[in-house]
């Protein structure tokens, strides 16, 4: 790759017309492509378990793994591209994970397919951090508002499409197909930002790597990884080596802070936290992912497992949280600086408060419809959450730390939707088994509504066990759905509290790449 000297580099005008065009649509191709690898695989869930024989708290593993793998390398974005250059990570990461995705797709067995997850997840690492930061460098400054915007859309095109593309694939073709995708998709986006970018390159320093921070982050992040994986099969805390391995992620991570903020050159830069905007919008982000990745996990699963569906209507009913959010993204972002920030937010989370609470009234009888509308309308406040949180977020970062910044946020809400991946399958299980044991109280002989229930059975010729068993059939089923309503009373509860919060971030929050406060 031919790079221009620092000084050249340096005085390089923004992007204008076609180029811009083509590079945004290039980030945009990588952007989905890393994404559709979470939200593609969430209603595959089921279909992958089945096939490779395990269960389907096991078959989480292929969302968890590689969400926590990316986590790892996400804080080493600014680092790897100062070190190699921001264009040449970029692609490099891109090529990587075309490689790996076919491997994810060759899988015989969960071993394999968590293997070939987690080296996904580590090359795809710096895509979503170094994309938004390429775009930024390359898009003048008073339309950087604007490619936010686009940026966010293209983001959230992937709740719309993953979920139906993933349903459509298990169902008519196979769960392989659902990373197999990614190879030309990958080598287009590949081949526009080479050569777009081919002599845009950043300049390159010889930063020394903090070899200590690096061991402790690999150690923390992969314990936790194998905690969060295993735990709802070992049964957490009972197994000892559950506990060995959180005391491991604890205290790792615990050292890695305090030495990641002494050290000259951290892996990870915790001085971001230190700027108010920052730490109001990651943590903001980061509670509200945490959330938004609960529901997102269990109810594609709850519709396969409960409701009857297949994984293409799975994928139909989840999907319309991204419709509104496609056409209000690119509106917004070009009128973000007219916006209070922190109203929009709070009618953000107000809404998703509301939406949540309708979903905890749904039950399997329900209607594509009606299981369908409080999604489509959660899609007003994501473009409003996701914009205006990474607004606040970068209005306290400068041009030259926006990868480092980026990284870090993206690390942090990483972890935090890998967190909500086990954390919901958990509550889930327990609370199902909580309503199962309160439900199987009234099957008692002397209880008049299972003697009526016993005599309607024996008019359809079932009696005896088998009328014992159907009665189990409908009780785990009535469980399951009691356990889904509680989660989504939990989830709205969690968007009311996190209003407050958002008031926090102190004006501007303009993001000119220039500031540090």
């Amino acid at each position: 790759m031919s790079a221009q000297p620092p000084s050249a580099r340096e005085s390089l005008p923004p992007l204008k017309g076609a180029p811009l065009f083509l590079l945004t649509v290039a980030v945009a191709l990588a952007t989905v492509m890393e994404l559709l690898d979470l939200t593609i695989v969430n209603v595959s869930i089921p279909s992958i378990s089945g096939s490779l024989g395990v269960s389907v708290s096991e078959g989480t593993w292929a969302v968890s793994s590689y969400m926590l793998a990316s986590a790892v390398m996400q804080p080493l974005t600014g680092w790897l591209g100062r070190r190699f250059g921001e264009v040449r990570t970029f692609t490099t990461s891109i090529m990587l994970f075309v490689v790996f995705s076919a491997l994810c797709g060759f899988a015989v067995s969960m071993p394999m397919l968590v293997i070939s997850r987690i080296m996904q997840g580590l090359v795809s690492g710096p895509l979503l951090a170094l994309g938004q930061a390429l775009l930024l460098r390359n898009y003048p400054s008073d339309k950087r508002g604007l490619a936010l915007g686009l940026w966010g859309m293209v983001i959230i095109t992937a709740p719309i499409f993953g979920p139906i593309l993933g349903g459509y694939v298990t169902d008519n073709l196979s769960w392989p197909w659902l990373f197999y995708i990614n190879v030309p998709v990958g080598m287009l986006s590949w081949f526009v930002v080479s050569r777009v970018l081919h002599n845009r390159e950043s300049i390159l320093l010889k930063v020394p790597i903090d070899v200590i921070g690096l061991i402790l982050l690999v150690v923390g992040v992969g314990s936790l990884q194998y905690t969060l994986d295993n735990g709802n099969e070992l049964d957490w805390f009972s197994s000892p080596t559950i506990v060995t391995t959180s005391v491991i992620a604890v205290v790792s991570l615990a050292l890695l802070i305090s030495w990641e903020l002494t050290d000259r050159h951290p892996i990870v830069d915790l001085h971001f936290f230190g700027r108010r905007n920052f730490l109001v919008g990651t943590l903001c982000v980061s509670f509200a992912y945490f959330t938004f990745s609960g529901a997102n996990i269990i109810f594609p699963i709850w519709l396969q497992t409960t409701a009857g569906y297949t994984a293409t209507w799975a994928g139909v009913a989840v999907a319309p949280v991204g419709i509104l959010s496609l056409f209000i993204s690119p509106i917004l972002g070009r009128n973000i600086n007219r916006v209070n920030l922190r109203w929009a937010l709070s009618f953000a989370f107000a809404l998703f408060m509301l939406t949540m609470t309708w979903m905890s009234t749904l039950n399997e009888t329900a209607t594509l419809l009606q299981l369908a509308s409080p999604r489509f309308w959660q899609g007003l406040g994501v473009a409003f959450f996701f914009l205006c949180l990474n607004q606040i977020t970068l209005s306290a970062v400068a041009q030259d730390e926006l990868a480092s910044a980026t990284g870090l946020s993206s690390f942090m809400r990483t972890i935090s939707g890998s967190i909500a991946t086990a954390v919901t399958i958990w509550l889930w299980n327990r609370r199902t088994d909580f309503h199962h044991a309160v439900l199987t109280e009234h099957i008692r002989d002397s209880a008049q509504p299972w003697i009526d229930t016993q005599a309607g059975l024996q008019t359809l010729g079932i009696t005896d066990s088998a009328a014992y068993q159907y009665a189990d059939q409908t009780i785990t089923t009535q469980a399951m759905t009691l356990s889904f309503n509680d989660l989504f009373h939990l989830f709205s509860v969690m968007f009311v509290i996190l209003i407050p919060f958002v008031w926090f971030a102190r004006p501007p929050f303009s993001v000119r790449g220039t500031g540090r406060d």
